[in-house]
């Protein structure tokens, strides 16, 4: 399907798609109709525009595999992407602390846009931008830049080591942090090493929003 292969590359790219909506000129409405499958022939001179940002033929994104893989210009050759298993919202850290303590379903007008995910998840999954440097550790395999996307799954089960989301009753807004669990006690620290509060115990009002199950980086 032509959304599957936009948003395979739109992942490759790190584009999210206000951003691909922005450098196109296609309304992001008109994405989202086109990534979800709701519009399954989309007009041609929206896709030519598209194809244009994402670096590949527009015959590709129509065909996919039995075309050219190759772009007019400049040649780019396009590797096959990870398979795309659904699309997230991405929403505000205050959107985040608001559905932890709400546990009710996003309305669709709150999404700032969809994006896609390649790991699996549930349908409750959303997505983040990384603020701050408390999640940055450059010596570390797991580490977060500011602006860097997560997606977080309600659903997944944490443990010791994980990297979750969690509402702190005080805060408005939800926070990102490492899980220590020792014993029957909890605490969140920071994967920065310089960060000035190297870890703190998890208040018992206090709730964990869920998982990070993948990251997109933004160089």
């Amino acid at each position: 399907m032509i959304g599957n292969r936009i948003a395979k590359r739109m992942h490759e790219l790190g584009l999210s798609g206000g951003e691909l909506a922005r450098r196109s000129g296609v309304p992001q409405p008109t994405i989202h109709r086109i990534l979800s499958g709701t519009s399954v022939s989309p007009r041609h001179e929206n896709v030519e525009k598209i194809a244009k940002v994402l670096g590949v033929p527009a015959e590709w994104l129509w065909k996919g595999e039995g075309a050219s893989l190759i772009t007019t210009g400049p040649q780019t050759n396009i590797e096959p992407g990870p398979q795309v298993r659904g699309f997230v919202p991405l929403i505000s850290w205050v959107q985040a602390g608001a559905w932890c303590e709400m546990q009710e379903p996003l309305e669709l007008e709150d999404v700032e846009t969809w994006l896609p995910c390649v790991v699996s998840h549930s349908s409750s999954t959303f997505a983040l931008r990384v603020r701050g440097l408390s999640m940055f550790n450059p010596h570390e395999r797991r580490s977060f830049r500011e602006g860097d996307i997560i997606f977080v799954d309600p659903a997944k089960d944490y443990e010791n080591g994980s990297l979750v989301i969690v509402k702190l009753a005080e805060s408005k807004e939800a926070t990102f942090k490492q899980l220590v669990v020792e014993g029957d006690r909890f605490f969140l620290k920071p994967l920065n090493p310089s960060w000035p509060d190297p870890i703190i115990e998890l208040p018992s009002d206090a709730t964990i929003c869920g998982v990070v199950v993948s990251k997109v980086e933004i160089f």
